[in-house]
């Protein structure tokens, strides 16, 4: 049970219907939800659901990079040996964690799999997002405050 109310609360099911028609509204695949020490988590558009934490299929992209692993996979691999590190959420990506502080990675900084490289902010929620393996920071992908996707690649990585 959480501190401010009931189970019941968080899983209204008219709230749901209402975080639903947002995801339609805004064209999102996944929202994850926290209230206390109550979750939630609405996907659609994937076969099998996918859930955020957890592997999910590695298909080849376009380009130099490959796509769609989630935070439990971590990187995907790309022709030169090197792997990226991808989004496991929709959301906003912070390369510090204010605008005082230093960047959690830059370019030749050494990362190993408990190294967090950014935060990614989804409905509110700051996710520190770690590395999941070890290896150099060889390009930073995605530029500081912006909008990031399931899957996408935000840093390249040198494996050890």
């Amino acid at each position: 049970m959480s501190k401010g109310g009931k189970p019941k609360d968080v899983f209204d099911v008219e709230r749901i219907r209402q975080i639903i028609e947002l995801m339609e509204e805004h064209d999102l695949s996944e929202v994850d939800l926290q209230q206390g020490d109550e979750k939630i988590k609405l996907g659609r558009g994937q076969a099998g659901g996918a859930p955020v934490y957890a592997p999910a299929p590695v298909a080849a992209a376009p380009a130099a990079s490959s796509a769609a692993s989630s935070g439990g996979g971590g990187s995907a691999a790309v022709d030169d040996g090197s792997t990226t590190i991808n989004a496991p959420m929709i959301g906003t990506f912070y390369s510090k964690a204010n605008p005082e502080s230093p960047a959690f990675v830059k370019v030749g900084d050494h990362v190993g799999p408990d190294t967090v490289v950014c935060i990614v902010e989804a409905m509110k929620v700051f996710n520190e997002i770690p590395a999941e393996c070890s290896g150099k920071i060889l390009e930073v992908l995605v530029s500081d405050q912006q909008a990031v996707d399931f899957g996408k690649p935000m840093f390249r990585i040198q494996p050890d």
